[in-house]
């Protein structure tokens, strides 16, 4: 499996999103792209080096792990599921709720960055 970065595993699993749900190997595709996030999002992590970024990097944690929760959960019942329409909204919300995690991570980071060279003042 090529490692991706998770900005690159998002935008791949969109673009398959946006193809055709009648192709045959569609849900196939969704599941390795699904497979392909997962992965990107186990190797994202953020150690903090100041002490009062360390509950928002627990926070992180957790979160990260309950999205990789859901995406094995998605990942496990796609092939099963009849509906191409629901599947591609759940992944849809899943998407979504991925991208907000990694606002977020860039967010901390740019805060431990702004603590070591002194913040904006």
């Amino acid at each position: 499996m090529v490692l991706m970065t998770l900005e690159s595993a998002i935008s791949d699993l969109q673009e398959t999103l946006s193809h055709a749900r009648s192709a045959s190997n569609w849900r196939w595709l969704v599941r390795q792209r699904l497979s392909i996030l997962r992965q990107a999002l186990s190797d994202e992590r953020v150690e903090a080096r100041e002490g009062w970024l360390t509950p928002r990097t627990g926070v992180m944690e957790r979160e990260r792990r309950q999205l990789l929760g859901r995406i094995s959960a998605v990942g496990a019942g796609l092939l099963d599921r009849l509906e191409a329409d629901g599947v591609a909204t759940e992944v849809r919300r899943l998407i979504n709720d991925v991208e907000h995690y990694r606002q977020r991570l860039h967010d901390l980071v740019y805060d431990s960055v702004a603590m070591e060279i002194g913040g904006s003042e």
